[in-house]
């Protein structure tokens, strides 16, 4: 299975977001961006990639423990950035980040301690995926627009592990599919 531990937006921020994102694809040049879509929103926070059946249980378990042991914080989307010259434009977070990156680190020690090869550490920047490219793209007029975006702020109260399905029909602009294959409250709620 291809995974990810991530914390998920509630959906009225989501919405939120998609009235931006809706400004953003009106701007001249958006045509050239694949944009993604609102039930695949979320803030990565480890990605393990292909992840063997068999090593699902202790990975799940090891976020269970990481989750117990990070309290609930308040996050919001806010503002937004690029990566490589375009190529992926973000939306960004504002709220308690230092214990978003420690949800993150911890994560990211689940997936290594149950064997999971998680290549270089980086450190976290927590961003949200809204569109991509596979070409460098001029993105400043979509980077403006966002600047000036803040959505209601709300309690990180769990973490999710998702799989993600990637298309396979071949049909220009198909999403990926995301499920959610486990869930933990933060702090030992729940």
């Amino acid at each position: 299975m291809r995974l990810f531990a991530a914390v998920l937006p509630p959906q009225d921020v989501a919405d939120e977001l998609a009235l931006r994102v809706a400004e953003l694809r009106r701007l001249p040049g958006a045509s050239s961006l694949r944009w993604t879509l609102a039930p695949g929103w979320h803030f990565t926070l480890a990605f393990y990639g292909e992840v063997d059946d068999f090593v699902v249980a202790d990975l799940s378990e090891r976020l269970e423990r990481a989750a117990r042991r990070t309290s609930s914080f308040s996050l919001a989307v806010r503002g937004g950035g690029q990566f490589g010259h375009g190529r992926v434009l973000w939306a960004g977070a504002s709220g308690d980040l230092a214990e978003l990156r420690l949800l993150a680190e911890r994560a990211e020690a689940a997936g290594r301690r149950a064997g999971v090869e998680m290549g270089e550490h980086r450190r976290y920047r927590a961003h949200l995926t809204v569109a991509r490219s596979r070409e460098a793209v001029e993105v400043r007029p979509c980077l403006e627009v966002l600047d000036g975006f803040t959505s209601r702020a709300w309690t990180v109260e769990d973490v999710a592990l998702v799989r993600s399905n990637l298309p396979d029909s071949g049909v220009p602009g198909e999403q990926p599919r995301y499920e959610v294959v486990g869930r933990w409250a933060l702090g030992g709620g729940g």
